[in-house]
């Protein structure tokens, strides 16, 4: 249950992820790095010479314990840290419990300057479900009506198929408008959604569905 840093740096070449533990300045990677850090110590030292994205996964074990203010604390570090980067907090919202301790780990995530919150790694046993998303949707809705930011939103895990991600932008619509249905308000992490977006896409061009040697991803 411990808080961790993930920086994403986009480049220009591929659309996959290699995982690696350091990057020194003037590296030239073909590939999107994703690399992991524990906690913020020296973090500013390692990432203030790229451009990044930064995912924090909060430590949820503050949220259980009802510690709002040191979760506070915990993810103003994590804001100092960034700089001026994207921060994207990460709740793991099938380990908080309960549907009150999600509205109230959205709030204390959007407090310190997370630009958004999003349900889970993907990789929990519990991941983007439809009750989670309306209470973290109707607290972004609260948090923007009091304070004016707007506040992304990303669902993860579980979403497989292209007409389940069209039920996910209804949802973000339907709750909080035309708006939020850009790239910098709202995303889908989901990589096995790939795979069904390319197949459509396949049927869409070439008038069927392809076998699996007809595509890279397969």
């Amino acid at each position: 249950m411990n808080s961790q840093l993930t920086v994403l740096i986009p480049l220009k070449v591929k659309s996959y992820w290699t995982k690696i533990n350091t990057i020194e300045k003037g590296n030239n990677l073909a590939d999107k790095i994703e690399f992991i850090f524990k906690g913020t110590e020296k973090l500013s030292e390692r990432i203030t010479t790229v451009q990044f994205y930064s995912h924090v996964v909060i430590s949820r074990t503050l949220v259980l314990t009802g510690k709002w203010e040191a979760l506070y604390d915990e993810i103003s570090q994590f804001r100092k840290a960034c700089g001026e980067a994207h921060l994207k907090t990460i709740l793991a919202t099938g380990e908080l419990g309960s549907l009150t301790n999600i509205y109230k780990a959205s709030l204390v995530a959007m407090m310190p300057g997370s630009d958004f919150i999003k349900t889970s790694t993907g990789k929990e046993t519990v991941n983007a479900t439809f009750p989670v998303a309306i209470v973290m949707l109707r607290a972004i809705r609260d948090f923007f009506w009091k304070t004016g930011k707007k506040v992304g939103f990303k669902p993860a895990g579980g979403i497989q198929t292209a007409k389940e991600s069209l039920a996910w932008f209804s949802l973000v619509k339907e709750e909080l408008g035309d708006e939020w249905l850009t790239p910098d308000l709202f995303g889908i992490g989901a990589s096995s959604l790939l795979l069904d977006i390319e197949k459509q896409i396949y049927y869409y061009v070439i008038g069927q569905y392809p076998a699996y040697c007809d595509l890279p991803m397969s």
